[in-house]
C-alpha cells in the first residue's frame, strides 16, 4: 500500500477520503471548514460542472482552485457513472457509443457531449491534480454482453484519454496524474481483462469502476479485493463511491487508498451524524460497533447539553450541544447544516487518520 501521493497541490497521506464538491463546492460550508476537518483532497465532477456553473465560467474565475478557494489537490471524476444513471434512469435522456456519450440532462433544454478526449481537456483545464479517465459504467446486475461491452470500450476510451493527456501535459515541469477505471461487474474474467488490459496502456493509478454495492446493499467484497489483486501495489487504488464508515474500512484493509462519496454529507444535511463509540486517536477500531448514527431529528435531544461526539475536535462539538443542534435542525436553520456538515467530514478524516495509524504500525 501505498502511503502518500504527490501532486501539484499538495501531498496527500494515504489512505484518504475525500468529500464530493461535485458542483465546486462541498454544501454548506467553505473552503476554510473543510480544511478545518483536515480533508486533505477534494472531488469534483465534469459531469456536473461543464452544466453549472460551465467551463467558461469556470475559466474565467481562474479554475477549480482559485474559484472554490482551495488551495489543496482537486480529483476531476469523468462523469461516466453520473451519465451512466441518467440515462439508465430515462433512456431517452441520451445514448452512449464507441465515439462518447450525448445527454440531456431533466429540466437543462441543452444536450450536452462528451468524448474521451474531451473529458480530458476540460479536466486539465479546470486545474486538476488527478484525472480520471472517461469509463462506461455498468450496473452489476447488468446482462453478460452489456458488461463485455463496457469493458471493451472503458479500454478504448482510456487509450484515447492517455493520447490526449500525453499530448497536453508533454511540455508541463509537473504534471497532474492520470488514472483508469477497472470495469468489468459481478465477472471476475471481465475484471482481469479490463485491468490487465489497462495496465499494458499504462497509468498512473486505478479505479474500481461500477456500483460497489449488490442489490441488497452489501458491499461486493469479493470483486473489490479482487480488483486490488490485479493492480500491482505500487499503483494507487481508488474506490470510487464508496464512503460508507464500515466500507471504508473493509476497503483499507484489502489495500485500498482513496475513497470519495457524498454520503457522509448528505447524511449530515438529513440529519444523521456519524459519532464513535470511542476515541479513536486512542484505540483500535474493531468489529461492527465502532461508531454508529444519531438522529438529530428524535425529539430526546431537545435537552442535551453535552456535545454530540465527545472525542471529537470539531467546531461543532467543541462550541455546541446535542440539543442547540437538535433546535436548528427543527428550525431548518442553515447553520444546523454547515455544523453538521463540519463534525461528519471530521468524523471521516479522524477515521482515516486511525487507519494510516494502523497501517504504519
Amino acid at each position: 500500500m501505498l502511503q502518500k501521493l504527490t501532486l501539484p497541490h499538495g501531498t496527500i497521506q494515504l489512505p484518504a477520503f475525500l468529500p464530493d464538491g461535485t458542483q465546486g463546492v462541498v454544501r454548506a460550508t467553505d473552503a476554510h471548514d473543510v480544511a478545518a476537518c483536515h480533508i486533505q483532497a477534494m472531488q469534483m465532477n465534469v459531469f456536473h460542472l461543464m452544466q453549472r456553473p460551465g467551463s467558461s465560467t469556470i475559466l474565467a474565475l481562474g479554475g477549480l482552485h482559485q474559484m472554490a478557494g482551495w488551495q489543496r489537490p482537486i480529483f476531476t471524476d469523468s462523469g461516466g457513472f453520473q451519465i451512466y444513471s441518467l440515462i439508465r434512469q430515462n433512456p431517452k435522456s441520451g445514448s452512449i457509443n464507441e465515439r462518447g456519450a450525448t445527454f440531456r440532462p431533466a429540466g437543462n433544454t441543452r444536450r450536452y457531449k462528451l468524448t474521451p478526449e474531451k473529458s480530458v481537456q476540460l479536466q486539465l483545464s479546470y486545474g486538476s491534480d488527478l484525472v480520471i479517465c472517461l469509463d462506461d459504467c455498468t450496473h452489476v446486475d447488468d446482462p453478460h454482453a452489456e458488461q463485455v461491452k463496457s469493458v471493451q470500450r472503458t479500454v478504448q476510451w482510456a487509450q484515447r484519454c492517455k493520447a490526449e493527456f500525453v499530448r497536453l501535459t508533454v511540455e508541463r515541469e509537473q504534471r497532474p496524474y492520470l488514472i483508469a477505471v477497472v470495469q468489468g461487474g459481478n465477472d471476475p474474467e471481465l475484471r482481469r481483462r479490463c485491468a490487465a488490459e489497462l495496465l499494458e496502456i499504462g497509468f498512473d493509478g486505478f479505479g474500481y469502476g461500477g456500483w460497489p454495492l449488490d442489490a441488497d446493499g452489501n458491499l461486493l467484497t469479493d470483486m473489490l479485493a479482487l480488483t486490488r489483486e490485479l493492480v500491482p501495489p505500487q499503483f494507487t487504488l481508488h474506490a470510487l463511491g464508496v464512503g460508507h464508515p464500515a466500507s471504508i474500512m473493509q476497503c483499507v484493509h484489502m489495500g485500498y487508498e482513496l475513497f470519495d462519496s457524498t454520503l457522509p454529507t448528505r447524511d449530515a444535511r438529513n440529519g444523521r451524524l456519524l459519532i464513535f463509540h470511542a476515541d479513536p486517536a486512542n484505540t483500535a477500531l474493531q468489529g461492527s460497533d465502532w461508531f454508529s448514527y444519531i438522529y438529530i431529528k428524535d425529539k430526546k435531544h431537545i435537552k442535551k447539553s453535552r456535545p454530540l461526539d465527545p472525542f471529537c475536535d470539531c467546531h461543532c462539538c467543541i462550541h455546541y450541544s446535542l440539543g442547540y443542534l437538535h433546535h436548528l435542525y427543527t428550525l431548518n436553520d442553515h447553520l444546523y447544516f454547515r455544523l453538521a456538515t463540519i463534525h461528519n467530514l471530521r468524523f471521516m478524516t479522524r477515521l482515516m487518520q486511525n487507519l494510516r495509524a494502523e497501517i504504519s504500525e
